[in-house]
């Protein structure tokens, strides 16, 4: 058995610290931590969209594809 670190055996029912204890605090620290993200590019956001739709719609074909052959299969061994 391990035991506690500090990060386990602070006081659950302490109020929080920084901006979020604060109304509208919360606002202002999701604003600061959505100016830390890096976004993609547009041609980056553009190929990456066009590989999951790709990656989706093959997907759904194989399974289309297995749903059909085994429907297939079962109308004949069940005639």
């Amino acid at each position: 058995m391990t035991s506690p670190t500090q990060e386990h055996t602070t006081d659950k029912d302490s109020k929080p610290s920084g901006d979020s204890a604060h109304p509208g605090g919360l606002l202002k620290a999701t604003i600061r931590e959505l100016k830390l993200v890096v976004w993609p590019s547009r041609q980056q956001l553009f190929s990456e969209s066009v590989a999951v739709i790709l990656m989706v719609s093959l997907s759904a074909a194989t399974i289309a594809a297995v749903s059909r052959f085994f429907g297939w299969v079962s109308s004949q061994v069940f005639r």
